[in-house]
């Protein structure tokens, strides 16, 4: 069962994902956070730093915004285009990734609008189906039905959540989709000196309502009638009739042990059932993970050995990454394997518990250091 908790204290907000009474995925955020991941500006040029190949523009944040210029030049572009663009011009960007401490954000030029069962992206020129739908015939169908609708010289992403919706649903949703994006174009005025909010991405909540509303959501639980109302007005817009909602005016933390849970992802070092462990170092470039036999001694020869305690950190590392929410390069140090065979199951066994996660990952393999390599998109900021 799949229920989404909305928990609100003082000043801290979480929203929480929880399967079968595990938290599976956590995000915190205090009131003064402003969320801006997904909004569409009107920004204005203010510095363009040929050496970096890249600019910044203001979109109205306490931070110009970072953007490089093939965003707004195109990948082959030449000295030539670099002249025209001018301190002052005006150009419609997206935010990419939010503000950190140090740095503004990373903005686009390659708009996506979010839907329910599609992304709209209309200044690209292709269709894509969600790696997760893997059945071929499922995805020639979902191709040719968007096929029927989508403009000419615009792009779509056909999401999970397209999975075995009918033509009607998903039409319906390009739809709203379009119409949302001609009213964004109609914000667009002439002569813009100043940077111009023109779409606001809904917040974290919405978000995950909408992504996880149509994964066999049982229940919604929230401790704040605001938030209640909130999520009342989604399920409606939504037409959701299955999925409860309720009001409990306690603090939410306490069901299914998930403080503890909360807590335990603070910790560097993550213990296995068996013995082993594993050690999680975020740094500005990647993650890297390695993996310890620590207690776990083993019954059998050593290459057995040493796979059980990968066998177990792949289970755990696949979790923690879903749970914490990270993205990036990561690189996983697993304990030498000598036996090709082990290397192969354990990719195998870290894709098949990557399954569940919500984010694009991509798992590279071994490299010639013994490391694996792997990608993983974080959700949200």
């Amino acid at each position: 069962m799949n229920e989404i908790i909305i928990n609100k204290e003082k000043n801290i907000k979480s929203v929480l994902l929880v399967e079968n009474g595990i938290l599976v995925e956590k995000y915190q955020y205090g009131d003064e956070k402003i969320e801006i991941e997904g909004n569409i500006y009107v920004g204005i040029i203010k510095d363009i730093l040929i050496g970096m190949q890249a600019a910044f523009v203001d979109i109205g944040e306490e931070k110009n915004a970072f953007i490089h210029l093939e965003e707004i030049l195109g990948k082959n572009y030449t000295k030539k285009d670099i002249s025209k663009l001018k301190v002052g011009m005006s150009v419609i960007v997206q935010v990419k990734r939010g503000e950190t401490n140090n740095k503004g954000a990373r903005i686009v030029t390659n708009i996506q609008l979010p839907g329910r069962y599609l992304v709209f992206m209309p200044k690209e020129n292709f269709i894509t189906v969600s790696q997760k739908i893997e059945q071929d015939e499922e995805r020639k169908r979902l191709i040719n039905i968007i096929k029927k609708y989508l403009p000419n010289n615009t792009g779509i992403i056909l999401r999970t959540s397209s999975l075995n919706k009918n033509e009607e649903e998903i039409s319906k949703d390009l739809e709203n989709l379009i119409n949302k994006w001609e009213e964004i174009k109609n914000k667009v005025k002439e002569n813009i000196k100043k940077p111009v909010l023109l779409y606001k991405s809904p917040n974290i909540s919405e978000k995950i309502i909408i992504d996880m509303i149509d994964r066999q959501t049982e229940k919604i639980i929230v401790n704040s009638k605001d938030i209640y109302n909130e999520i009342n007005n989604i399920l409606s817009k939504m037409k959701n009739q299955d999925t409860k909602l309720e009001l409990k005016e306690e603090n939410l933390l306490n069901m299914y042990d998930i403080a503890k849970s909360i807590d335990e992802t603070k910790n560097r070092k993550i213990w296995l059932k068996g013995g082993g462990f594993i050690t999680i170092d975020k740094t500005e470039a990647l993650t890297a993970i390695d993996v310890n036999s620590g207690k776990f001694i083993g019954k059998e020869n050593l290459e057995k050995t040493v796979f059980k305690v990968n066998k177990d950190a792949s289970i755990e590392i696949a979790k923690q990454l879903r749970l914490r929410d990270i993205g990036g390069i990561i690189v996983i140090d697993y304990i030498n394997m000598n036996d090709k065979n082990n290397k192969e199951e354990i990719i195998r066994i870290l894709t098949e518990n990557l399954k569940n996660d919500r984010a694009k990952t991509q798992i590279m393999g071994f490299s010639k250091l013994d490391l694996l390599e792997m990608t993983r998109k974080h959700l949200h900021s």
